[in-house]
């Protein structure tokens, strides 16, 4: 074997990468080799077409093993089993009982309870946890925040109770003002100071965290990678800085707070994200010097610091932003993604979520589809089985410098302009996430971001029927509580990227005319198919029929035929020097009689709008904008 290694290695003799460079300059036939390959990211950094193993040399994060500060690798050593959550809005608490009790037998191991703040005492808790083994399941609970510090207490004398062991138990309370803030617009930060008691109520439940940093919402309010990291870095210091300040060992409220990451379906940037995230964390945590209490522990470093409160625990969720109500089969690629590249990035728990969400509340399929998306990742796919299995990739190991370095200097400006907590009062942390979601949804008007099935590649048969999207307290979690608290700081604009063409095409719906497009389609073959696929997907996302053609031998022909088949549009398509021939003669046989649509931006295009020809479709349109003009003619 080893002769064969040899061999094979010496007929094939190394290549440099000036040879590739010298080889992708030839192919490139004289374009630019920054524009056509280099990607620029929205991040704020450029990816190259290609890395090499000299790409490494310097770099930090292949140093250290899984499980070794500063947990770039992970903080897992031995496999990479995470937890399978699902969350559970408590309605009732014996009918929420027995959905975790159901759906505990069916894969999950972490259990998610939205509790409303009135229905807190302990006969409830009884009840909402009767059966459950709480060291055989994660738990993770969420209320009001006024009332989290009650839940804690309550929970406490639960568990000693039912004599649960303290360092058997896992899971989290969702003690969140800042989101809140961002969410509601209200001025809730007295709030963070009943931190101090939460975090000393649960002191002796070692993997029990009470802070948590839900930089999810970021993510599904739109937020570019960098944006969610950095600002969840910042998040997490201004807790950790506060509870320090109150008196907290900083070992101790480290080791408290939680991390809820969104996932985007920015499959390789995300495993990035979370690799840089626990490496960033690390070194921000141990500028606290925090002391471990135990004597006997070896995770410390040689000044002392305990290396156990520079664990990151991360939970991560599939973004709301991505979802879709078209097509919406299609969210469950999304989801699969997202989970896939979080899974192999290490994180401690995943929520998938279920692919009806956008429009209506999960049903058990879409629940059970979700659960078992996980599933697959862990007994089909073995995503469980290797700690950090991206390590070492030239491409991930380079994203994962390039990102952190971009979050940490975003990281710097929010401490620099006085922590986290005082730019969500100013509202600087909110309009910075917000002018990303206007970017991103003109981005998705324009196609230079896709949503497959909606602003391409559109299901023309679709029709929504009863679905209509949800959005704001129907898919929040709150339990519809506390809704009344509505204030005067920024909020962040959460619209999915989709909700704009759902809007559009749902007016055509609603409006009982459905305008029929019809493909003109005439001269060179290859040409005229191609702008006819093109047209019809352009033209089926305000959900308008389409009726495509193999071709005809003159316009005359065509103008016949759509005229036949009562065609609102008529849309010829042809190659642009052909246009100069067929499209005046086509519009002037159609004579005002449906709307009259050039495929492409031929250079004859002056003429042909000095003719009357107002209607050009091609890959420079706002895809959104020219929709809604033609609905606003069409429909009206």
């Amino acid at each position: 074997m080893a002769d064969s290694k040899e061999k094979l290695f010496s007929d094939f003799s190394p290549v440099s990468t000036q040879e590739w460079m010298d080889k992708i300059t030839v192919d490139l036939k004289g374009a630019d080799f920054e524009k056509k390959l280099v990607w620029r990211t929205n991040e704020g950094f450029k990816v190259k077409p290609f890395y090499r193993q000299e790409d490494l040399e310097g770099l930090k994060t292949t140093e250290g093993l899984p499980g070794q500060y500063p947990y770039i690798r992970g903080i897992k050593k031995d496999d990479n089993t995470w937890f399978i959550r699902q969350d559970i809005n408590v309605n009732d608490a014996a009918e929420a009982n027995a959905k975790a009790l159901d759906i505990l037998n069916k894969g999950v191991d972490s259990l998610g309870f939205h509790i409303k703040a009135k229905e807190l005492n302990a006969e409830y808790l009884d009840t909402l946890l009767k059966d459950i083994c709480c060291e055989c399941v994660e738990l993770n609970f969420s209320t009001c925040q006024r009332h989290t510090l009650q839940l804690a207490q309550l929970l406490v004398a639960y568990f000693q109770k039912k004599g649960y062991a303290p360092e058997k138990l896992k899971g989290s309370l969702n003690f969140d003002p800042i989101s809140k803030m961002m969410q509601k617009g209200k001025d809730v930060s007295a709030v963070i100071a009943t931190g101090k008691e939460l975090v000393e109520t649960l002191a002796a439940y070692p993997h029990f965290r009470c802070i948590a940093v839900n930089s999810v919402q970021l993510n599904n309010a739109g937020a570019y990678i960098y944006q969610e990291l950095g600002y969840a870095l910042a998040w997490g210091n201004e807790y950790l800085n506060q509870l320090v300040e109150a008196g907290v060992p900083a070992a101790l409220a480290a080791k408290k707070i939680k991390f809820n990451f969104g996932i985007s379906s920015n499959y390789f940037m995300e495993i990035a994200k979370f690799r840089a995230a626990r490496m960033l964390w690390a070194d921000i945590v141990k500028q606290y010097a925090p002391k471990c209490p135990r004597t006997d522990c070896k995770n410390t470093g040689a000044d002392g610091t305990c290396y156990c409160a520079c664990k990151m625990v991360a939970h991560a969720e599939t973004s709301n932003f991505n979802l879709t109500l078209f097509d919406a089969h299609v969210n469950l690629l999304r989801t699969q993604t997202e989970a896939m590249s979080a899974a192999i990035a290490g994180v401690n728990s995943i929520t998938v979520s279920p692919f009806d969400k956008a429009y209506q509340t999960p049903d058990d399929f879409s629940e059970r589809i979700a659960r078992n998306q996980q599933l697959l990742l862990k007994e089909e796919s073995h995503l469980n089985r290797i700690v950090d299995p991206a390590a070492g990739s030239y491409y991930i190991e380079n994203l994962t410098v390039a990102i952190a370095k971009q979050a940490w200097d975003l990281f710097l400006s929010v401490e620099e302009a006085g922590g986290m907590l005082q730019a969500v009062k100013a509202g600087s942390i909110q309009e910075a996430v917000n002018q990303s979601n206007k970017a991103r949804h003109e981005a998705v008007s324009k196609r230079k971001e896709i949503l497959l099935g909606t602003n391409q590649y559109p299901n023309f048969n679709e029709l929504a029927g009863d679905k209509r999207p949800l959005d704001g307290c129907k898919k929040c979690g709150c339990g519809g509580e506390a809704h009344e608290e509505e204030g005067t700081l920024a909020k962040l604009e959460t619209a999915r990227a989709a909700s704009e063409f759902e809007a559009l095409r749902l007016e055509t719906e609603n409006s009982g005319k459905r305008p029929k497009a019809f493909m003109l389609t005439i001269g060179n073959l290859a040409m005229r198919q191609a702008r006819a696929q093109f047209s019809c997907n352009f033209l089926a996302c305000a959900g308008y029929q389409v009726i495509d053609n193999l071709g005809f031998a003159s316009v005359e022909e065509g103008i016949e035929a759509a005229m036949k088949a009562q065609a609102d549009i008529v849309v010829i398509c042809s190659s642009d020097d052909e246009y100069a021939e067929y499209a005046i003669p086509a519009f002037k046989a159609l004579n005002g009689r449906a709307m009259f649509i050039v495929a492409g931006a031929p250079a004859c295009m002056e003429e042909l709008k000095a003719a009357g020809i107002e209607n050009f479709i091609h890959v420079r349109c706002n895809v959104l904008e020219t929709l809604r003009e033609y609905n606003s003619k069409l429909l009206s």
